[in-house]
């Protein structure tokens, strides 16, 4: 990636591995995290925000986690699943030292109610994820066996996120779907309180299984969207990580004495999302939608050959990103066939002569939606600018966050800025926003083609074969444009230099479990 070498080599000196600090902690202590947004529900079942995760990190544990190499390995599982009756039956045998941060035990009975709640609850985004799921039961106080309609190849990838996330069946029967405000799982660290838009604090867990590891006393996490302000809390020590740094922030932390990088390649993808067909919400049957960028797919081709994915990542992100087309990483389980220089490029003559084709008066008028970071800001404006020489009058609506989430969901937008943290497994990064109904198909995609190959996809075991059903997903899917990929991400958290034992994976998450202050 250009741009990066000296990232990671000052990475590399600063702790001794890119990912990873392994130097002695003390014990005790406060570390305040600063996010880059408030996090949406903190309830697994219901979640759908990077810093959600990242939230979750210090507080839900999973059946399953990836570690440093993307290999997934157990975590409230005791080891990893026996698969039998040609992919159909999965026996999961659970760990016998588990106990809630509410003080009762986790056995299978919770793990069978959390999978149910899952795969059922009304607008859970884990539906499509356990879709296949036909009936889950206990065979033992510690051992669950799962049914699924047919094979299910990322089942087990899917565990190792927050549908294998294991939730008290005593704080879900007391609260329901006020969970989010009580939340309750094993982890190194519970749930204290919230006050929305400024900080969540998480404390030690004395029950937790593995507690003799956990250094920290607290951690609180802070939204802070503007990443020149997390730098300077950073500078000041009012905070002592920063997640999601931008690129330019990351250049300047590099020259301070105190700071330290952490990095690691993403699983996802960002882009602009467009409204083709989300007239009555998440799960509904796509509609018609009355815009010409919505309805045309002349237009979309026109809006996305008016853009230059290079140049975006050269003026916003200093070239320390790369230019993507589609939602399939290279550090993805299954390797991608479409690479970055297989993308449209920028052909405004071509742009002009479509948007002449549709027929549609010109300027073309649309709202894109940006969050209130900056850095979004910033892209909001090249694509304006970009977008204007072709024909297009582009008019940006800064919105928070989470309404913006709440807008896309229930189909208030025209465009909006959309990103996902990624998956390992590639179905984890298509079928709840490419297949028709999916969980996050904010856009309106409904292809019953895409939808066969998602399907054929989620049963074949042999990743040669599934590479090309992917790479066919991603060719329709970029035929259709609901979805414009323009570029993928690397996970960039600053830490003040003092603060050591921090995981910094694949998954942009960043790990407190084992954090602490550098003896």
């Amino acid at each position: 990636m250009a741009g990066c070498s000296s990232l990671r080599s000052s990475a590399t000196e600063a702790d001794g591995e890119r990912m990873t600090d392994s130097r002695p902690v003390r014990d005790g202590g406060t570390l305040t995290v600063a996010l880059k947004s408030d996090p949406d529900k903190l309830d697994p079942t219901l979640s759908q925000t990077l810093v959600g995760r990242t939230v979750f990190a210090g507080m839900c544990e999973k059946l399953y986690d990836t570690d440093r190499n993307g290999t997934i390995v157990p975590q409230l599982a005791a080891k990893l699943p026996k698969i039998t009756d040609h992919g159909r039956t999965v026996t999961i045998d659970v760990r016998e030292d588990l106990t809630f941060s509410d003080g009762t035990k986790l056995d299978a009975d919770a793990v069978v109610t959390s999978l149910l709640r899952h795969r059922d609850l009304a607008g859970s985004a884990r539906a499509t994820e356990l879709g296949p799921l036909r009936k889950v039961e206990t065979v033992g106080r510690y051992r669950v066996r799962l049914s699924l309609k047919q094979a299910y190849v990322p089942l087990t990838a899917a565990l190792a996120d927050r549908a294998g996330m294991v939730m008290s069946p005593k704080a879900i029967e007391e609260y329901g779907k006020n969970f989010t405000n009580h939340p309750s799982c094993v982890g190194p660290f519970h749930y204290v309180e919230r006050v929305g838009g400024d900080r969540i604090v998480l404390a030690k867990d004395k029950h937790y299984y593995d507690a003799d590891r956990v250094h920290l006393d607290k951690v609180v996490y802070k939204p802070i969207p503007d990443g020149n302000v997390r730098l300077a809390n950073l500078r000041s020590g009012d905070v002592q990580a920063g997640d999601q740094m931008a690129p330019v922030d990351v250049q300047s932390a590099l020259t301070e004495p105190k700071l330290q990088l952490f990095n690691s390649p993403s699983l996802g993808y960002q882009g602009i999302g467009i409204n083709i067909g989300n007239t009555k919400g998440l799960g509904r049957k796509p509609g018609r939608v009355d815009t010409p960028l919505g309805s045309d797919r002349k237009v979309r081709e026109a809006f996305e050959l008016s853009l230059d994915r290079d140049l975006l990542n050269k003026v916003v992100f200093q070239d320390m990103y790369d230019p993507a087309c589609g939602p399939m990483s290279p550090e993805s389980a299954v390797a991608p066939g479409v690479k970055p220089s297989t993308c449209p490029k920028r052909n405004v003559a071509k742009a002009k002569r479509l948007l002449k084709e549709a027929g549609v008066k010109r300027p073309v008028r649309m709202e894109l939606k940006v969050d209130t970071t900056p850095e979004s800001s910033r892209i909001g404006q090249v694509v304006q600018a970009m977008a204007e020489e072709a024909g297009f009058s582009v008019t940006l609506r800064p919105t928070e966050y989470a309404t913006m989430i709440e807008d896309s969901d229930s189909g208030e937008y025209e465009a909006f800025l959309s990103g996902w943290s990624g998956r390992l497994d590639p179905d984890g990064n298509v079928a709840n926003f490419l297949q028709t109904g999916g969980a996050m198909n904010a856009y309106g995609i409904g292809d019953p083609a895409i939808d066969k190959l998602i399907a054929r996809g989620r049963t074949e075991p042999d990743p040669e074969v599934r590479a090309s059903l992917y790479d066919e997903i991603t060719r329709r899917a970029g035929a259709e444009r609901g979805l414009i990929y323009l570029y993928r991400q690397e996970n960039y958290v600053v830490t003040r230099k003092d603060i050591a034992g921090v995981r910094v994976y694949t998954d942009g998450l960043v790990r407190v479990k084992n954090a602490g202050y550098a003896r």
